[in-house]
């Protein structure tokens, strides 16, 4: 029996802050096996955790993240947005899945750049769609990657030989039983995003999914337990 994966996504947002160093020790606390953190660049060239482009949602402050620098960030938010670096030191020997949204290839080089910097080379993993995936496997050829994929056509033949993705990252909703024996045939690992209730993680365990990404880490781990999983 394959043995799941259970990512922390953006932590444990659903009690600590998201893409907080206090949130990525949180979720694995409670059991993660890795942790889902999504980085985004200041304006200075320093990457740091936020899923959106602005802080008004988790911050409270009408400003673009590119539009400012990591001084000025750390005053905005208190230090409350930690860097790249900050949250692979954080995470100590636990794995990271990094997601890359509205990424460029430079902030891909620079990314892939400091994950090497830091030693964390072989505990970290990349998600986001084709492009930014390409831009990864050019950085780093050996770059363990979890190709996020939205739609049940899968991906060529092509662009499968060109990103060597060692997963396919779907929206939860999308997987079955079915789609997992076939990708598990061409020889590739599914991950599945973001389920939060137990009746949505049991089903995408019994489809033999090898990694589900929640915001309930803890709920994910009682029916990993339960499942035997």
């Amino acid at each position: 029996m394959r043995t799941l994966t259970a990512v922390g996504h953006r932590g444990d947002p659903y009690r600590v802050r998201e893409n907080t160093l206090p949130s990525i020790r949180s979720a694995f606390d409670r059991g993660a096996d890795a942790v889902e953190i999504d980085v985004r660049m200041t304006r200075d060239g320093v990457p740091v955790l936020l899923h959106d482009e602005d802080l008004q949602r988790l911050w409270g402050h009408d400003v673009r993240l590119a539009d400012v620098t990591a001084p000025q960030l750390k005053e905005l938010t208190d230090g409350g947005i930690p860097t790249l670096r900050d949250a692979l030191m954080a995470a100590g020997a636990g794995r990271v899945m990094v997601d890359l949204p509205g990424a460029t290839a430079e902030t891909v080089r620079t990314v892939v750049g400091q994950v090497r910097e830091c030693g964390a080379r072989d505990r970290t993993y990349y998600c986001a769609g084709p492009a930014t995936m390409l831009a990864v496997r050019a950085a780093d050829p050996g770059a363990e990657i979890a190709l996020t994929w939205t739609t049940l056509a899968p991906p060529r033949r092509v662009l499968i030989d060109a990103v060597a993705p060692t997963w396919l990252n779907y929206r939860f909703g999308l997987v079955g039983p079915e789609l997992v024996d076939a990708l598990h045939r061409d020889g590739l690992l599914v991950s599945a995003w973001t389920p939060d209730t137990k009746r949505a993680m049991r089903a995408l365990i019994r489809a033999g999914v090898d990694s589900v990404t929640t915001n309930r880490v803890d709920a994910l781990g009682a029916v990993r337990a339960e499942l035997g999983r």
